[in-house]
């Protein structure tokens, strides 16, 4: 029987994105039938992972040491799955190689002409690919940009929506309630992700708070609350650290509207799962964010407080005039994004490359 590794460490990190993507994309594997060969799992915590899956999966117990290069895994695979561009894990020996690529930010962070171990290392992957996945039309137009993409197989595959089933006890409520309606977004605190602009527009919008959740103990998130105190709107302003599955379902359900002002997204999973409760949504028109928005959702083309405050107010006033409508729409989009079919179709690119 033919074995696909997949490289999947970072399940370590269930909360991060990659470890969103990883969980996710294998939960989905697991429903699915595979002819002619198994996958074997690539992971910290093993016994986790067989309580939950038994004998779907084989499995391979993640060694921190195997990053360096004599101490590989030596095993070889019939197909070896890199499930982002910046694990440092690789195979020992050649062997048949898929790269899911989610983004390249890192290849305009860092000036052309100096030294970016992503970089090189990234290209080093490209070299070893026999197959190329993107998970969004952005993120390959944006690899082909920046760097030389050898010419193999190469598709473009869209993550599914993480929340499928909303499950929220009656009686759980948050930490942090805020004590008017509220605006609400999640992801981690850095300037990519620009949260920063969230707070500029509060004195604009004086109807609604703000809760910003994800990893709160980062320079970025001082810088932001000590703008939130300057403007006169820290008592507004609630980051709740990162947070479990529930809450977030919570916030999700009870806020008047999602908002992402991410400057840079190679897909975007968020803006899905505030869909998936009919929320209005308002992103930042650029990268991959209008591929995963559609139609129907409201766009900053800049981030200037004016202009976004504007955006909002005029989204909220329409998206109020036909709730139907739009909150229908957004559930229906939110349903499009299926992990079960992003399994699938990974399968279809797994069988003809072991072909």
């Amino acid at each position: 029987m033919k074995q696909v590794f997949l490289e999947s460490h970072n399940l370590k990190n269930k909360f991060s994105g990659f470890g969103q993507f990883n969980y996710h994309l294998i939960k989905a594997f697991a429903k699915q039938k595979t002819e002619g060969f198994t996958l074997v799992l690539h992971a910290k915590d093993t016994a986790i992972l067989k309580q939950e899956f038994g004998q779907v999966f084989d499995y391979k117990k993640y060694k921190g040491i195997s990053r360096h290069k004599a101490f590989r895994i030596k095993k070889k695979y019939n197909l070896w799955h890199c499930l982002n561009q910046n694990i440092k894990i690789e195979p020992f020996f050649k062997t048949p190689y898929l790269l899911t690529v989610h983004d390249v930010h890192f290849a305009t962070q860092t000036p052309g002409h100096l030294t970016c171990p992503q970089r090189d290392r990234f290209n080093l992957k490209l070299e070893r690919c026999t197959a190329i996945v993107y998970i969004s039309e952005f993120a390959k137009k944006d690899t082909h940009t920046h760097f030389k993409v050898p010419d193999v197989p190469q598709y473009v595959i869209y993550n599914g929506n993480t929340i499928t089933d909303i499950d929220i006890p009656k009686s759980f409520v948050p930490k942090q309630q805020p004590k008017q309606k509220y605006l609400f977004s999640i992801g981690e605190f850095s300037a990519r992700k620009n949260f920063m602009s969230l707070v500029r527009i509060l004195p604009l919008l004086p109807d609604y708070d703000l809760v910003l959740a994800g990893n709160n103990s980062t320079n970025y998130a001082k810088e932001l609350e000590a703008l939130a105190k300057q403007l006169g709107v820290a008592h507004r302003v609630y980051t709740t650290g990162k947070i479990e599955d529930v809450a977030k379902q919570y916030y999700l359900q009870h806020c008047e509207g999602f908002v992402f002002p991410s400057l840079r997204e190679g897909f975007g999973i968020p803006p899905i799962e505030a869909m998936a409760f009919g929320k209005p949504i308002f992103i930042s028109n650029n990268t991959s964010l209008p591929e995963i928005g559609g139609e129907h959702s409201f766009y900053w083309d800049n981030h200037t407080p004016q202009h976004m405050a504007e955006v909002v107010l005029q989204g909220m006033k329409k998206y109020s005039l036909k709730k139907d409508f739009y909150t229908q729409w957004y559930i229906s989009r939110a349903k499009s994004f299926d992990w079960n079919e992003t399994a699938k179709q990974y399968i279809d690119v797994y069988q003809s490359i072991l072909s």
